[in-house]
């Protein structure tokens, strides 16, 4: 099996489990492709005393006789027992574990526990009564679920408000790969490409790591590039329709919601979405939904009250889909993506998905920074009126990543990608200074406010670079 790469929280909390004195119930979830089958079998290899994955399409009946092939083979059993509902199904379980004389904890794991839960089964309730009637009394036995369609996993496991309330034991959220984690899997598979190819893989399919195992590493990433998106047969051809079609209801409903944030990159409010959708009255739960599985999430505005959230997509591979794949249509010509590069669109989509970078590694930009041990709280804000700045001039402002420090310091981070040191000329100064005028007019903060730059290499000394407080550049991001 291939290496495990990062992953050591994880890794910590499952021994944990594992060397606890306790029956454990361990509810692993995250969005689709992001490696939780992987994880968990990695971690307990052959140790499972059973191992059971729901089937996308099969009905009632069908899972049932699947699991009773399970449980025979767990069993050792000359024939499948049969069971005709998912009580019956758990006494079976219950009745093998019990001839199991071994000291060490019997590890039952369910992966996409949600396929398995089809049109009222009654598994949910079987399993309530499957681990409270029983194996929670054993402290022997580890119960780990994974699923992919995370809103029933967090509906039915960790809010569930009947058998099961408050009996997650381990609560595990895998989410995707930083750019460390994305660099040492890379390395790991004799990957070369520097830090800057690196960063610019991770802004068009981000941190999710069967994206990664898709990668020729013997390829450049334009090469990489066009065999995924643009190639005849591309690896990634159906990716997006199959993305969102398996994880939710309605997935047309959802669909439209990421179509608007990708055309709003600098993000939407609650209102401002229910206005140019027609999601409904259930425009709340979908947002949460798709905040579940890592799609989109939610900022606090600056000085605003919550009700003024702000939603941004933050899923790299659809913004990346979204922008240059879904009309592009199969290309014969091998340096499509290399021609593609030269284009002003792609330039500006570099500046904006960067900055998108920058506030998904918002733990490194504060390491870099030396305030990891500081109290900080991160927004973004975005002026609500034109303010006057110098000699009736007005302007609006907005700052994607605010960064307000406990010690009465706030960090304005401007994200800047360039192939080369960035260089601040003096319009360039001007307009960071009417900025900053406009965010202290508006929010009428007192606190000491620095400007900081998030860079791939820095800014240059000139005249014009003391506006700038603090660097962060790209080599931090990767700390």
């Amino acid at each position: 099996m291939e290496t495990l790469i990062g992953r050591e929280e994880e890794i910590r909390e499952l021994s944990r489990c594992m060397n606890s004195k306790r029956s454990e119930f361990v509810v692993l979830y995250g969005r689709r492709r992001i490696g939780k089958t992987f994880l968990v079998n990695s971690f307990f290899g052959n140790s499972f005393f059973l191992s059971f994955t729901g089937s996308h399409r099969a009905g009632k009946a069908r899972q049932l006789e699947m699991f009773a092939q399970s449980l025979q083979e767990c069993g050792r059993l000359k024939s499948k027992p049969i069971v005709d509902n998912w009580f019956h199904a758990f006494d079976v379980l219950k009745t093998l574990l019990k001839k199991r004389k071994t000291k060490t904890k019997h590890v039952i794991f369910f992966d996409e526990m949600p396929w398995i839960d089809r049109n009222r089964s009654d598994f949910v309730t079987a399993l309530e009564d499957f681990w409270n009637g029983w194996a929670a009394q054993q402290g022997n036995i580890v119960l780990v679920a994974t699923g992919s369609a995370t809103s029933w996993m967090v509906n039915n496991l960790l809010k569930n408000q009947g058998g099961l309330y408050n009996r997650v034991t381990s609560k595990i959220h895998l989410r995707p790969f930083t750019l460390k984690e994305c660099e040492s899997y890379l390395r790991h598979h004799k990957c070369h490409w520097d830090r800057y190819a690196i960063t610019q893989y991770y802004m068009y399919l981000g941190g999710v790591p069967y994206y990664l195992s898709l990668l020729d590493f013997d390829k450049s990433l334009e090469e990489n590039v066009f065999k995924l998106f643009f190639s005849a047969n591309s690896r990634l051809e159906n990716e997006f329709d199959d993305l969102y079609a398996v994880l939710f209801k309605n997935h047309e409903k959802y669909i439209d919601i990421v179509r608007l944030l990708a055309q709003n990159r600098q993000g939407l409010t609650h209102s401002e979405i229910a206005e140019k959708t027609s999601s409904g009255g259930g425009l709340t739960k979908m947002l949460q939904n798709l905040m579940r599985c890592d799609f989109i999430m939610a900022y606090k505005h600056y000085g605003h009250k919550q009700r003024d959230t702000i939603y941004r997509l933050t899923d790299f591979f659809t913004l990346f889909y979204l922008h240059f794949v879904e009309n592009a249509g199969i290309q014969t010509n091998r340096n499509y993506w290399n021609q593609m590069l030269a284009k002003q669109q792609v330039k500006v989509w570099q500046g904006l998905t960067f900055e998108l970078l920058g506030m998904m590694h918002v733990e490194q930009i504060k390491r870099s920074l030396g305030i990891s041990g500081i109290l900080t709280e991160q927004s973004t804000w975005r002026s609500s009126s034109e303010q006057e700045v110098e000699n009736g001039k007005k302007r609006r402002a907005q700052i994607d990543l605010v960064i307000e420090r406990s010690d009465r310091q706030i960090h304005l981070c401007e994200m800047k990608f360039s192939q080369e040191v960035f260089v601040i000329d003096k319009n360039y100064e001007q307009n960071l200074r009417e900025k900053i005028t406009v965010f202290r007019m508006e929010t009428k903060t007192r606190k000491a406010l620095l400007t900081t730059f998030v860079t791939t290499y820095g800014i240059k000394n000139n005249t014009h670079a003391g506006i700038v407080a603090a660097q962060v550049v790209m080599d931090d991001l990767f700390m």
